[in-house]
C-alpha cells in the first residue's frame, strides 16, 4: 500500500520565510497547515500560489496569541488530514531599535509573547498528533539575536527583549527534545540577517544609512544577506536528512556570530 502523504504545520505562511518552507513543503507533495493573522492584502497571492503546486493544504486565519484559538488547531488539523509529521514554529515579533525606538511596555510584551509565548502553546497543543505521527521533526525558528543582543552592526535591528525571547528558544528547543524522544525530533534553526527577515525587504532596512547596512554586511563573513533558499534548504535537511539529531540548534548566519574581523598573519615568533 502507498505511503499516506505527510503533514506540515506551518506558522505565519503568508510571505517571506514562511511562505517559502511552505511553499518547498507543498512542492514535497507535503500536505499543509498555513496559519496567518497579519498582512491579509498578502492572502490572494498566498492561496494562489499554494494551489498551484497541486498538493492540499489548509490555511487558517488565527491569532496565535490567543491561546485559546491555538486550542482549536488539534482538531481542526485532524478533521482535514487525520495526522500531524511536521511543525515549522516560525512566529515571532522582533522590535527593530531603529523604528520602535525607547521600549514602551506594549512593545516588550508583544514581543515576548508572539516570538516565545505563541511557540510553546502550539508546540503544547499538537504535541499529542506529532507523538503519534511515531517520526515527527519541530523546527524552532530563532534568531542569532539570541547570541549577539544588542550589539555591534546589529544595534539597530535587535534589541534586548527580542535577543532574550530568543535565548530562551533554546531552553524551549531542548526541553521538547527530551519530551517528544524518541518520535519527536525538536530542533532549532537560528538565523542570522535574511533579505525578509531584518534584511533588504524588512521594514526599518530603509532607515539604515548605506554604511550602516554595509556594516552588517561587513561583519558577515560570506559578504551576503541570507536568502530564502538558504533557509528553505536548512529546514529540509532538518525534516528530512537528520534523523540523528535533536535538541542541536543550526545555526544559519553566513558568519555574523564569528564577525567579518580578519586573522592577523602568523607572527614569527622570538624563538
Amino acid at each position: 500500500m502507498p505511503k499516506t502523504p505527510k503533514v506540515a504545520l506551518v506558522l505565519g505562511a503568508i510571505k517571506g520565510i514562511g511562505k517559502a518552507i511552505a511553499l518547498d513543503l507543498l512542492q514535497q507533495k507535503i500536505r499543509v497547515v498555513a496559519t496567518f493573522y497579519d498582512w491579509p492584502e498578502s492572502r490572494a497571492a498566498m492561496e494562489a500560489d499554494f494551489a498551484a503546486t497541486g498538493t492540499d493544504h489548509l490555511i487558517i486565519k488565527m491569532d496565535l496569541l490567543d491561546t485559546e484559538a491555538i486550542r482549536t488547531l488539534p482538531d481542526q488539523i485532524m478533521n482535514r488530514f487525520g495526522r500531524l509529521d511536521i511543525l515549522i514554529n516560525n512566529i515571532e515579533r522582533g522590535g527593530w531599535p531603529v523604528v520602535h525606538g525607547a521600549y514602551v511596555r506594549d512593545q516588550w510584551d508583544l514581543e515576548l509573547a508572539t516570538t516565545l509565548r505563541a511557540k510553546r502553546w502550539i508546540f503544547d497543543a499538537v504535541f499529542p498528533l506529532l507523538k503519534a505521527s511515531g517520526d515527527s521533526a519541530v523546527v524552532n525558528i530563532s534568531s542569532i539575536a539570541g547570541m549577539v543582543g544588542r550589539s555591534g552592526p546589529a544595534s539597530y535591528l535587535f534589541n534586548e527583549g527580542y535577543a532574550a525571547a530568543n535565548r530562551g528558544i533554546s531552553l524551549l528547543t531542548e526541553t521538547w527534545a527530551r519530551i517528544g524522544a524518541p518520535e519527536v525530533r525538536v530542533n532549532e534553526l537560528m538565523l542570522g540577517v535574511v533579505e525578509t527577515r531584518h534584511g533588504p525587504q524588512t521594514r526599518g532596512w530603509e532607515l539604515l544609512t548605506e554604511a550602516q547596512q554595509q556594516a552588517i554586511v561587513d561583519h558577515t563573513l560570506v559578504g551576503r544577506i541570507g536568502r530564502l533558499d538558504d533557509v528553505v534548504r536548512a529546514v529540509r535537511f532538518l525534516t528530512d536528512d537528520a534523523p540523528f539529531m535533536t535538541g542541536a540548534v543550526l545555526r544559519l548566519d553566513g558568519g555574523y556570530v564569528l564577525g567579518g574581523d580578519p586573522v592577523a598573519p602568523m607572527p614569527d615568533g622570538v624563538v
